[in-house]
This record gives C-alpha cells, sequence and structure tokens, in this order.
C-alpha cells in the first residue's frame, strides 16, 4: 500500500479489526453488486470508499426522474443514462482507485453463475423475485457468500447467507419460491427515501465483514427495520428441512 492509500484509509486502518491486512484483502477483493438503484447505490458508494479492488455493476435499467428521490448514486444530469454507467460515473469521482466493471444486461440463470463464479461476495440489489431466486441458487451452487437486503414502503431487512459454512440457510429456506407472493416494487407501493440507505449501508458493512474474515456477520439471522417508527429486529434463522436450494436430505 502507498502513501496516499494509507492515509486514505488511515480511518480504517486504525480499527485494531481491520488494520492494514484488512485493508489489503479489501484492496485484492472483486465484488458482484446486482441492481444499481435505490440499495444498489449506497451499497456501492460506501463499497468504493472504502477501498474494493474491483466491483462489477449488473443492471439493464436507465435512471429517470423518479429515481432520483432515493437512487444517491445518480444525478439530475443522469437522467436517460444507464444507470451502471451513470453510477460509474460518481464512484470513479468517489475512488479513482476502484476498478468499476459496468454491465447493462438483466443477467438470466447462466449468466448469473459466470458473474458469480469471478466474485469473492455477492451483493442482491435487485427488485425481482425471479433474480433473488436464481442468485441464491448460483451462489448456493459455487459456495460464494451472498448479501440480501430489501426495502419497501417503510420496511427493510438484511441478511447473510455465507455458503462457505454448511450451516448456513439460504434465501429459499426464508422465502420459499413456490410460496412467492407478487412482487412488490416502488412504483407501486413508494418507497421512503432514507430507507435504501440505511439497509444498503448495512449491506456494505456485512460484505466488508465479509470480505475481512470478521465472524460477526448477520450469516443465520434476518435484521429487520421500521423506519416509520424506527424499531430494528434481529431473528435467527434456520435451514429449511424441505428446502429445495441447500437441503441434501
Amino acid at each position: 500500500m502507498n502513501d496516499d492509500q494509507l492515509l486514505r484509509y488511515s480511518r480504517h486502518i486504525l480499527l485494531p479489526e481491520i488494520g492494514i491486512e484488512g485493508q489489503q484483502k479489501l484492496s485484492d477483493a472483486h465484488v458482484l453488486v446486482i441492481g444499481a438503484g435505490g440499495l444498489g447505490s449506497p451499497v456501492a458508494m460506501f463499497l468504493a470508499a472504502s477501498g474494493i479492488g474491483t466491483m462489477t455493476l449488473c443492471d439493464n435499467d436507465t435512471v429517470d426522474l423518479t429515481n432520483l428521490q432515493r437512487q444517491i448514486a445518480h444525478r439530475t444530469s443522469s437522467i436517460g443514462k444507464t444507470k451502471v454507467a451513470s453510477a460509474q460515473e460518481t464512484l470513479s469521482e468517489i475512488n479513482p482507485e476502484v476498478n468499476v466493471v459496468a454491465l447493462t444486461e438483466r443477467a438470466d440463470e447462466a449468466r448469473l453463475a459466470e458473474l458469480v463464479a469471478q466474485a469473492d461476495v455477492v451483493l442482491d440489489c435487485s427488485d425481482n423475485f425471479p433474480t433473488r431466486y436464481a442468485l441464491n441458487r448460483a451462489c448456493h451452487t459455487l459456495k460464494k457468500p451472498l448479501v440480501s437486503g430489501a426495502a419497501t414502503r417503510f420496511d427493510g431487512q438484511v441478511s447473510v447467507f455465507d455458503f462457505r459454512r454448511d450451516d448456513t440457510p439460504c434465501y429459499e429456506c426464508l422465502y420459499p419460491e413456490k410460496m412467492e407472493s407478487e412482487e412488490t416494487r416502488c412504483a407501486v407501493l413508494g418507497i421512503f427515501a432514507p430507507l435504501v440507505g440505511i439497509v444498503g449501508s448495512m449491506q456494505a458493512a456485512e460484505t466488508l465483514k465479509l470480505l475481512m474474515n470478521i465472524e460477526t456477520t448477520l450469516c443465520g439471522r434476518l435484521l429487520t427495520v421500521n423506519a416509520l417508527n424506527m424499531e430494528v429486529r434481529t431473528m435467527r434463522l434456520s435451514k429449511d428441512a424441505d428446502c429445495t436450494v441447500c437441503h441434501h436430505g
């Protein structure tokens, strides 16, 4: 690490749980962020500021006026641009050392498997159930940690499925696909702007801990937050014996 890097990341390095060794792990890391919207914005910005070496951002959407109330990686001047290109510009201003790979695509299951294989940690910042389930399957198959976040109205949730561990439940255990409800999208239900910042920041924090092998993650737990009354709850998760993804009978 050069002098500029030691200075840039000095407030991390001062933490005994991180130090130069932990910061170096972040510099060597590759994260995959699926979704560059409400959750993907704070996730990508905090990971870039923290010194992640490589970040692959995947989203097929373009920026529109309704996004700007909460998707803080984008600017008014970004309207009409692809979200990944807009985010890439913002991230390069925050930290030009981060290698941001911008993919304007909605990845199918085969493509997700390719992308997951290249990453050390995967972040689900998507807004649709098919992607969530496909990402869960890919991460389980390839034994890659998955940091899952969701936010709608005033309610958010975060969990970590660390598939490097045999005892971790998976997203399918929590929400079996056969019980999938109608998609709950922001366009229909609305969303409180700071909520995505709260949830996305938690996702970024969990990712950094996973990359630095700090073991106090949300693996095996689901954290929920209600931003209307600011109630935060954490509940234990266990593997579902009938899970079609992670149960080996």
